[in-house]
């Protein structure tokens, strides 16, 4: 019997195979996906894990070598999952905002690691001090996602898992320029004061 066609018994079995279930399961953020209301928010919660992950990882380097074997993964099973689903950008698939998170703290992990020639540990950025930045970075990766503001809704047009991951990247990106600006006008103020 065919694994597409029904199954005696009235029962029917899933349109896909386990390879598929796998890429639906990863594209969909292990589950937070499939969460009825705001799954890219919940998504991106996922990436904090993913984000301290990588911190854990003790290496700045690796830290960036994780960021970009996260992009290459997203637009891989990004892609396959609009195939599966037989859908443009599904809204249920998120594995392109955990991936995103780390990208959104790569200016601020950096600052951190030439400052103090090591990398902090994943628990600096969850303390009391550091929380509020963390909350601000995750709220303003949310708020560039969703506004999409140019090249970031003009991404969205790239083929495949591109253009499912890519937009996301750059609100990432619109994110280290903010943290960046912050960061050189906190330089400015104190070399005043």
């Amino acid at each position: 019997m065919d694994s597409n066609e029904p199954s005696k018994g009235g029962r029917d079995k899933p349109p896909y195979n386990f390879v598929a279930r796998f890429v639906l399961w990863v594209a969909q953020g292990f589950g937070s996906g499939v969460i009825p209301f705001a799954p890219g928010t919940f998504g991106s919660v996922v990436g904090l894990v993913w984000f301290a992950l990588l911190v854990a990882g003790g290496s700045f380097w690796l830290y960036l070598i994780g960021c970009i074997v996260g992009i290459v993964v997203s637009v891989r099973f990004c892609g396959m999952a609009e195939l599966i689903l037989h859908e443009e950008d599904p809204s249920s698939v998120v594995l392109d905002e955990i991936i995103a998170i780390p990208i959104c703290f790569a200016s601020w992990v950096g600052i951190l690691y030439f400052k103090d020639g090591m990398m902090p540990a994943p628990a600096y950025f969850f303390s009391s001090q550091t929380l509020p930045i963390t909350v601000a970075i995750f709220a303003l990766f949310r708020l560039f996602d969703i506004a999409k503001p140019s090249p970031v809704y003009q991404s969205q047009s790239l083929p495949g898992g591109w253009g499912v991951t890519i937009d996301d990247v750059l609100a990432a990106i619109y994110v280290n320029v903010v943290v960046l600006g912050v960061h050189m006008a906190n330089i400015v103020l104190t070399h005043k004061s």
